[in-house]
Parts: structure tokens; C-alpha cells; sequence
């Protein structure tokens, strides 16, 4: 019993984490999450874009140029 309350504690955020994980899955809030992650990525992307042109600029015509 000792050995089972150790594992329990030793592994407990990973166990919670998995529950979490399965109680999402079971409510389809993975495509809410997919769609969140995506729409904050592209607000990230949009961000870097817009504060550093020239370096994607010059980036972009670099590999154009290569194809």
C-alpha cells in the first residue's frame, strides 16, 4: 500500500494531467483549443512580421530567388 501512495505522489501531475486530458477529448474541446492555439499563433506570426519587415523581406526574396 505504501509502494501505490509513493507512486501516487510521485506521478500525481501526470496522472491529473492525463484526466484533464481525457475530459477534453470526451467534450470535443480539442477543437476549440486546435482553433485558440492556431488564431494566437497567427496573432504571434502577424506580430514579428510587422516589427521586424525588412529581415522578412529580405528573408522571403532570398528563398524566392532560390526556387
Amino acid at each position: 500500500m505504501e509502494e501505490f501512495k509513493n507512486f501516487i505522489m510521485k506521478y500525481r501531475g501526470a496522472i491529473i494531467g492525463g484526466l484533464v486530458a481525457l475530459v477534453a477529448l470526451l467534450l470535443n474541446l480539442h477543437k476549440v483549443l486546435l482553433w485558440i492555439i492556431i488564431l494566437v499563433g497567427g496573432a504571434l506570426l502577424g506580430n514579428y512580421v510587422q516589427n521586424n519587415k525588412e529581415f522578412v523581406k529580405d528573408k522571403l526574396k532570398k528563398y524566392i530567388d532560390k526556387m
